[in-house]
């Protein structure tokens, strides 16, 4: 009788450790699988329309930001959306400051950055970037009838009260003006335009669709387009999904953004601009 009690109990044993091995196995497996994700996540400040901006609800196709009650809406997010479908993946969009991108990109808390983001060579030895998706031009932005409404050149700036974003090349230009009184560079648009409306500041760099943006947005403003302009490379006016060194998404993303005519692309600045929040 001991003798069936003990082989029983081992038959017992040897049953429970190979379900503990199957258990285990099958924990590796779904860790394994988990790096096959099916979301496409993204991250950008959600602050500088056209490109991209805050909204309380969903209209005009804006996406709910994540671990957040309000939604995102832009040419960036529209883009974007079309790279996750392109991607087979679910879009989800993360609300983070302009100097966070970068970091939430390298940590892996992102997939991609989004953000009207230009991909300068400075950026390009911390991160890879796509294809292009959009190009624009430097401009400024100043206060209707004030009085660098007429300018036509950069150099008639000279005196004036000028500022650009933190660690851009909007900021970085400034420079080529003689005698400009270069400002503390700002944190996001918003702020530089509460600042222009103020009166702290003259006018500010930005690239043709946000100046188009902010002077639809609110009719003191007005943007200024340069005959003698600022002078600046095409990765410094471009803008490009910004991703981890050797990414296998580069090559697909390139694919993607490849099937997207400048037609469709220049519509879909058009209807940003125009779907914009009326105010910031």
């Amino acid at each position: 009788m001991k003798k069936k009690i003990v082989a029983l109990t081992m038959f017992v044993s040897i049953i429970l450790l190979l379900a503990a091995c199957g258990t285990k196995d099958s924990g590796k497996s779904g860790s394994s699988s988990s790096t096959e994700k099916d979301t496409f996540t993204i991250g950008l400040e959600a602050g500088y329309p056209p490109f991209n901006w805050t909204q309380m609800d969903d209209s005009n196709g804006a996406v709910k930001l994540d671990g957040n009650a309000e939604y995102a809406g832009g040419y960036d997010v529209e883009i974007a959306k079309k790279v996750a479908e392109g991607l087979g993946k679910e879009l989800v969009v993360v609300k983070t400051e302009w100097d966070g991108l970068v970091p939430a990109l390298t940590s892996g808390k992102i997939d991609a950055i989004m953000a009207g983001m230009s991909p300068t060579k400075e950026r390009m030895k911390t991160i890879d970037f796509s294809d292009n998706y959009y190009t624009s031009n430097f401009v400024m932005v100043v206060k209707k009838g004030g009085p660098y409404e007429g300018a036509t050149s950069i150099q008639d700036f000279k005196g004036a009260k000028v500022t650009g974003q933190l660690n851009t090349s909007h900021y970085g230009v400034i420079d080529q003006i003689e005698g400009v009184k270069k400002q503390t560079a700002m944190d996001n648009f918003p702020a530089m335009r509460v600042a222009l409306e103020s009166g702290k500041i003259d006018g500010y760099v930005s690239e043709r669709p946000e100046g188009i943006s902010a002077s639809t947005a609110n009719e003191n403003f007005a943007m200024i387009e340069f005959t003698d302009g600022f002078k600046a490379s095409e990765e410094e006016t471009a803008v490009a999904v910004g991703l981890k060194k050797n990414s296998e998404l580069t090559a697909k993303i390139n694919e993607i953004l490849a099937k997207i005519s400048d037609e469709e692309r220049q519509e879909m600045m058009d209807n940003a601009i125009k779907n914009q929040p009326a105010a910031e």
